[in-house]
């Protein structure tokens, strides 16, 4: 479970959010919504201990993330605006180092995920040399090969054509069934159903300056 109390962000003086409260239980995928600037990336940031809020405290299974930080990032995958790929090596080459990573997924079809990202073909390509979004689409098949409980995901979908994001919807629907937690920002305009997606509303303070 992961649980956030009376969160405030500020940043060079600037009120993002304040007061923010939430829980995500397993079996939970929920969406952070708002306009540009209003502190979803800072949130995430927050989330996995990045940046320190303002006020307010962060909890993984009820213990501050502050308290046990080893264990916490063990059971998170976080895919931010940078890929954390490394670009001398090829696809296939960036997934095998992930893949042993997790020894419990040794077994899983490299070839096969890559194909599911969109990137059949492009195997063998030195990283460096693929497109921005194909970049991104070799850090989104890292997805596949993780036994992490909790996924923070900021805009996940970014160069993802329409069956690639529901080929993504049905992993995060299958990661929930499985007891999981998907946290995600994103532009796109979700198929999931209330049933099975919350969300949680970011607004700018009436006053967002901090005194």
């Amino acid at each position: 479970m992961l649980r956030c109390e009376k969160l405030t962000c500020v940043r060079e003086d600037r009120v993002l959010f304040k007061d923010l409260s939430f829980v995500i239980k397993p079996g939970e995928i929920v969406q952070v919504e708002g306009p540009n600037g209003v502190g979803k990336t800072s949130l995430f940031r927050l989330v996995i201990g990045l940046s320190l809020p303002y006020q307010g405290d962060i909890f993984w299974q009820d213990t501050p993330i502050t308290d046990d930080r080893e264990h916490f990032y063990q059971k998170l995958l976080y895919l931010g605006h940078k890929t954390g790929i490394k670009p001398e090596l090829t696809a296939l080459e960036n997934l095998q180092f992930f893949q042993k990573l997790q020894p419990s997924h040794k077994n899983l079809d490299l070839w096969e995920i890559l194909a599911k990202v969109g990137l059949a073909g492009y195997e063998d390509i030195i990283t460096a040399q693929l497109s921005a979004g194909q970049q991104r689409r070799v850090a989104l098949a890292r997805l596949w090969l993780n036994d992490c409980p909790l996924w923070i995901l900021d805009e996940p979908f970014t160069a993802i054509d329409k069956s690639g994001v529901k080929v993504l919807e049905n992993l995060f629907l299958q990661h929930a069934a499985q007891g999981g937690i998907v946290l995600l920002t994103t532009h796109q305009d979700l198929s999931l159903d209330k049933k099975h997606l919350s969300k949680i509303i970011l607004e700018k303070p009436q006053d967002n300056f901090y005194v």
